[in-house]
Formats: structure tokens, sequence, C-alpha cells
């Protein structure tokens, strides 16, 4: 597959006229900037490859969904396992054991999806 390139002229160098095609603009989440600062911290290789190739952003919004859901799927099976204090009367421990179940699920997908 060989592409023919336009050259602009900077100084005594030619350089490709290369553009990316156009992409739906949608945000990115927690988990999608997690995994595009940890491709470039520490696989830069990837991440350029992405980049050329168009595949970045799909690559960190499929990222982004499944690490929701996942975290989603994960909180409701942790509280199967242990269930929750009383809301209404006891509103701190409540709090801290929900806190302490989504970080369970954080730490879970962050090593599965964001830094693998």
């Amino acid at each position: 597959m060989e592409q023919e390139f336009r050259y602009y002229q900077c100084g005594d160098y030619f350089i490709p006229d290369i553009q990316l095609s156009p992409y739906k603009h949608k945000m990115l989440g927690k988990y999608g900037r997690m995994r595009r600062a940890y491709l470039q911290e520490k696989n830069p290789m990837l991440l350029n490859d992405l980049i050329l190739r168009e595949q970045l952003f799909p690559h960190l919004w499929e990222i982004d969904e499944t690490a929701h859901i996942r975290v989603e799927k994960m909180m409701t099976e942790l509280l199967k396992r242990n269930p929750m204090p009383n809301k209404a009367t006891h509103q701190m421990a409540w709090v801290q054991h929900m806190n302490s179940l989504k970080a369970q699920a954080e730490e879970i997908v962050l090593a599965e999806l964001i830094y693998n």
C-alpha cells in the first residue's frame, strides 16, 4: 500500500505533509486519561504506534468504558460478599466501607486494564 505524500520545504529539509483524519469528539474519562499517562511514561512506542494508526482515542475510549463497567460489577459483587452497615445509623462506617470496596475494585481494574 503505497501512498503519495505532499512535502513542504522547511529550510533545507522536505517534511511530509501528514494530517490525521477527523474523528468524533468524545471526552475521556478517568481511566482513559490514566491509560494515556501510563503509555506516555512506560510505553511510548505503543503510544506512537496508536497515534500513527489513528487508534489512540478508540483504544482509550474502550479502556475507559470497560474499566467503568468492571468497577461497577466488582462493587456489586463485593457488596454481596461484604454487606454494608446501616447508612442511617452509622454514616461514617458506611462511607468508610464503601470507599474501601471501591478502592479494592479500582486496584484490580488498574492492574488488569490500565497498567497492562
